[in-house]
């Protein structure tokens, strides 16, 4: 028998007969594995589970525990969505129906009609009746001319424009039930794993996100395999809208953006740069003690230098144009590495000088589209804590450890617990998308996996998602609410030295090149703070809290003593205010708790003949009394600790 030789995630290697589906290697496995799989990772490309393999492989069955299982499950909701809307408004033209990262969406043009609450309603259990039947989820290969054959007596415009763009390359339909559509797949066995399905809202986007284009209506919805799961995700989505970081910017005075300074371009207020600041000194510190030099580059950069990098080239789409000074064009800086190549280029460099560490809270400029702007998390003006490290190739393992250790200290200490980490490699089938040779990518992967698993990572492996100059390591980090941030990042990068001709002389007397390490604990500090917000609720631990205490007299017949309090708080380094508002000691209480002030320092008659404080925390209540001595060691302890809670 013609056999072939696939290799399990536990390294385990079983000999199958060529053409085995994914399905009966779960099988083989053991039938609760195949009673849950999804889907089937063939050399890391997600498959059907029908689909054949046909030559020697590594093979991971897929289920609802995995992200690519997750996805490939709500690629076919989509798919369930579009033969719904189908059935109920005939005539939809589609276009584009993909899996996000919670859920999916589908574009679609239904000329005049807008979709309404109750359109979506009548949807959801369309739905619910066409999952029920648990028809297939069929693959079919395709000629070009017969799938544009097949999308234009259909006259669907969007589909067609669609196969335009992939003339030549394999097609595939895929069918389920009475309905049809053109996708690489894949897709779940059948409909009937579909069992508890909600459909959120509906949205404008344009066409291919041009507004050159037409604007259709985007359906979002998310499904799961049992009810309890949608419940808990619903609940999760209305805490998501309480702790909306732009309502609480707002609402706590933390940032402000408004058109007449731009899209994209936050102002920090008063409250909001207390938090931005404390953090980067923070940062600011742990780096000093670690041997990092600061650094300040310009706002703008020639654009010469951004060619040598390939930054312009590769990233000219989501940058704002060149501007023309002299006859020679600059560019707002979208990178912060090509400076700091110039002070590397400074003098000359000894292997003696290695490690330089240099770093930067240095701010950068991207274009982004409108409509992908989002508060902090999406801006078009961001600082990032960039720092580069020119390390000998000697160093480098145990530099990267180091800087592993940098990032997990900054989680730990947010309260981030529960991370994974990406190895961001690149896609050897899609090599005009990186710079560099063979060797150095071969090199630069094995580096950035040896440190991994020195530090003992939880790891896995995105091919695709490097940088154009390198591998990285992107860390996945968790919010209270489930959700998955890419936050800290690290980078090893063997093309920037050859394009800038970095060089120092070793200790052979011969001239040698570094090796550079991107790294940055926070990313793009607008962001990072933006998910603090939501993570926290806008209830930050005291070290990071704009205003730590908040005295409060009971009549003015105090407001001496309390200012006596305030002083001697401020004096010990904690950011106070008094509230001197002839108003009833239980508003200023509620009010407090509303601008989620974490200490609240009463004063009355009885506490100021007795030199102390009522003391309350924020969400806990009446502490007791305490003398003024009291309170301060507790805040200090509290700040000097950054303990979470209290």
């Amino acid at each position: 028998m013609d056999t072939i030789r696939i290799t399990l995630p536990d390294g385990s290697v079983r000999e199958f007969a060529r053409g085995v589906t994914g399905l009966e290697v779960a099988q083989s496995i053991g039938s609760r594995l195949a009673a849950a799989a999804l889907a089937v990772a063939v050399d890391g490309e997600t498959r059907d589970l029908a689909r054949p393999i046909t030559a020697d492989a590594a093979v991971r069955v897929l289920t609802w525990n995995d992200d690519d299982g997750k996805r490939t499950y709500w690629h076919s909701s989509a798919h369930l969505m579009a033969e719904a809307l189908e059935s109920v408004f005939p005539g939809t033209k589609f276009g584009i129906g993909p899996p996000i990262e919670n859920g999916f969406y589908y574009d679609i043009d239904l000329a005049d009609h807008s979709v309404t609450a109750d359109d979506l309603r009548v949807l959801e259990e369309k739905m619910r009746a066409l999952a029920a039947r648990d028809v297939p989820y069929e693959r079919q290969e395709i000629a070009w001319d017969d799938a544009v054959e097949y999308f234009r007596k259909k006259g669907d415009p969007y589909k067609l424009e669609l196969l335009d763009g992939l003339r030549g390359q394999p097609i595939s339909l895929y069918h389920q039930g009475e309905f049809t559509d053109l996708c690489f797949g894949p897709h779940i066995p059948s409909t009937g794993r579909i069992k508890a399905i909600k459909l959120l809202s509906v949205a404008g986007a344009y066409w291919r996100g041009s507004e050159k284009n037409k604007m259709l209506q985007r359906i979002y919805g998310i499904t799961f395999p049992t009810q309890k799961e949608l419940e808990e995700h619903l609940f999760r989505l209305e805490e998501a809208k309480r702790r909306d970081h732009r309502k609480l910017g707002q609402e706590l005075e933390l940032f402000l953006i408004t058109p007449k300074v731009g899209g994209g371009l936050p102002i920090w207020l008063p409250k909001g740069t207390i938090v931005r600041e404390t953090l980067e000194t923070w940062l600011r510190d742990e780096q000093r003690k670690r041997g990092y030099l600061p650094v300040v580059t310009p706002h703008i950069g020639n654009l010469e230098l951004y060619k040598t990098s390939g930054h312009y080239p590769y990233y000219k789409d989501s940058q704002f144009a060149p501007i023309t000074v002299e006859e020679e064009q600059y560019l707002l800086k979208p990178m912060n590495c090509p400076h700091h190549h110039q002070v590397y280029l400074a003098r000359p460099r000894s292997y003696r000088d290695l490690p330089l560490r240099i770093a930067e809270f240095g701010t950068v400029y991207r274009y982004e589209q409108s409509g992908e702007l989002n508060g902090l998390t999406r801006v078009r003006a961001f600082t990032v804590d960039d720092s580069h490290m020119y390390v000998r190739p000697d160093q480098l393992k145990g530099e990267l450890c180091e800087v592993i250790e940098l990032i997990q200290l900054v989680f730990r200490t947010l309260g981030f617990t529960d991370f994974r980490t990406r190895l961001s490699f690149r896609d050897p089938k899609n090599r005009e998308k990186y710079g560099g040779e063979d060797a150095m990518w071969e090199q630069s992967e094995r580096d950035i996996r040896e440190a991994a698993d020195a530090m003992k990572l939880d790891y896995f492996v995105g091919i695709g998602e490097a940088a154009f100059y390198g591998p990285k390591i992107d860390f996945m980090v968790q919010d209270v609410l489930r959700r998955t941030w890419q936050l800290g990042t690290v980078q090893v990068d063997y093309v920037m030295p050859e394009r800038f001709d970095l060089e120092y002389m070793g200790s052979d007397g011969q001239r040698h090149r570094p090796v550079i390490i991107h790294r940055a604990p926070f990313g793009s500090l607008e962001r990072f703070i933006g998910v603090l917000i939501e993570h926290y609720a806008g209830d930050f631990p005291l070290w990071l809290a704009p205003v730590q205490a908040v005295v409060m007299p009971i009549t003015d017949a105090q407001l001496d003593y309390a200012r006596k309090v305030h002083d001697h708080l401020q004096h010990a380094g904690l950011r106070v205010e008094t509230d001197d508002r002839n108003e009833k000691i239980g508003y200023k209480i509620r009010e407090s708790e509303t601008r989620k002030v974490p200490y609240m320092l009463v004063v009355g008659e009885k506490e100021r003949a007795a030199g102390t404080v009522s003391l309350r925390r924020h969400r806990k209540g009446d502490l007791g009394s305490r003398s003024v001595e009291e309170v301060v060691a507790l805040l200090a302890g509290e700040v000097a600790t950054k303990a979470i809670t209290a």
